[in-house]
This record gives structure tokens, C-alpha cells and sequence, in this order.
């Protein structure tokens, strides 16, 4: 990424770090080609959620397969370093609301999955999620590895043509809330209230 880029990035995060989300409910998918979300519910995997066969990396280049997801409750976000506005406001959501979980922070982790693994090389990645929390485990790997996480997450995304070249990608914007167990717990939706994240969050440590 070139430093005039990465520049722009660092800015639009910390400016959005304390953003705090207001109204919305459910299961979001984002389309970057208009100025609101509109409502898509993913099919859901059973059993384990997400569980499949797909092998990623982090940000640091540890390898990641679906067992990172069992052992501690976790939020995971599914997003793009290029994103105009969602994903920096929901990382900026996150960071708020692991400062609100007080010491209950220590007993949740937070994934950022990339759908432009394209673009989004670990290097990339992890000084995109390190300039808002060292809590945010970011997470990437080859195309059709990233293709095999989303269709067992039942996470849509599809790239979206720019007028001029280049692109984004539109793609579910609600966190999805995992329990120690890989289970499925909820979703936190795309501007939903911190008072209600915050609440979700908490039963999902207490109970997960």
C-alpha cells in the first residue's frame, strides 16, 4: 500500500474509532454503490459455526483454520481494507465496545476477515487492524480459501465495479457473535445501539 493511502486509512479510522452505533436490527448486507445497507439474511451452516475446510493466515502470517474459533467467545467481522465507511465505523464500534466490557474485554476476541484478499495481504491487513486495537486479530489467505470461509459463514460479498476502474466489494455488515464453543450466539447488526452491542456482548461472555 502506498504511504499516501496508507495515510488516508489511518485517518478515516482514528476518525471513526468513537463512533457509536444508533438503530438497526438483523443481518446486513452492504452495498457500497448506495448510502444505505439494505436487509439480506445469509443462510446459515449447522452444527459448528462456520466450521469447514479452509486454511487462512493472520496478520502476522500464523496459519488459521476454523478451530481459532473455539476455546473463547468471539466477534467476527467480515470486511475489506478499502471500505469507504462500514468496516472502519464497525472496527471503530469495536475498540468502544471492548473499552465499555471493562475487564470482560480480556475474555473475548475479535476477528476482521478480509473479502479482497486481493489487496489485503497480511502486511496490509495488520496495519489496518493495528491502528484501531491490538485486540483485532485480522485474517486473510488465497481467494478460494476466503471463498470456502464465507460460504460456510453464510457471509455474501461480490465485488462492485467503480466508474474510472478499480472496485469495491459489497458484503454482509453485521458482526457475527461466536460462543467458546464455535456455536452461533447472534449478530450485533451494522449502526445497532452500543447500549444494545454491549448488552449482547456481555451475555455472550457470561454465557459463552
Amino acid at each position: 500500500m502506498a504511504n499516501s493511502t496508507l495515510g488516508t486509512v489511518r485517518v478515516v479510522l482514528w476518525t471513526l474509532v468513537a463512533v457509536a452505533a444508533v438503530g438497526a436490527g438483523g443481518l446486513l448486507y452492504y452495498n457500497n454503490s448506495q448510502t444505505t445497507p439494505s436487509t439480506q439474511l445469509a443462510a446459515a451452516p449447522q452444527g459448528q459455526y462456520g466450521a469447514g475446510d479452509y486454511q487462512l493466515v493472520d496478520h502476522t502470517g500464523a496459519p488459521v483454520d476454523q478451530s481459532v474459533f473455539v476455546g473463547k467467545p468471539a466477534m467476527v467481522f467480515f470486511g475489506f481494507t478499502h471500505c469507504p465507511d462500514v468496516c472502519p465505523t464497525t472496527l471503530g464500534d469495536m475498540q468502544h465496545w471492548y473499552a465499555q466490557l471493562g475487564d470482560d474485554a480480556d475474555k473475548l476476541d475479535a476477528y476482521f476477515v478480509s473479502v479482497d484478499p486481493e489487496r489485503d495481504t497480511p502486511e496490509v491487513l495488520g496495519e489496518y487492524v493495528g491502528w484501531v486495537s491490538d485486540r483485532i486479530t485480522g485474517i486473510t489467505g488465497e481467494p478460494e480459501e476466503i471463498e470456502k470461509m464465507t460460504e460456510a459463514w453464510g457471509v455474501l460479498a461480490e465485488k462492485a465495479p467503480l466508474e474510472g476502474g478499480g472496485y469495491n466489494v459489497n458484503h454482509t455488515a453485521s458482526v457475527f457473535l461466536i460462543d467458546g464453543q464455535g456455536q452461533f450466539f447472534g449478530t450485533i447488526a451494522y449502526e445497532e445501539s452500543a447500549e444494545t452491542a454491549i448488552g449482547k456482548l456481555r451475555r455472550l461472555v457470561e454465557e459463552g
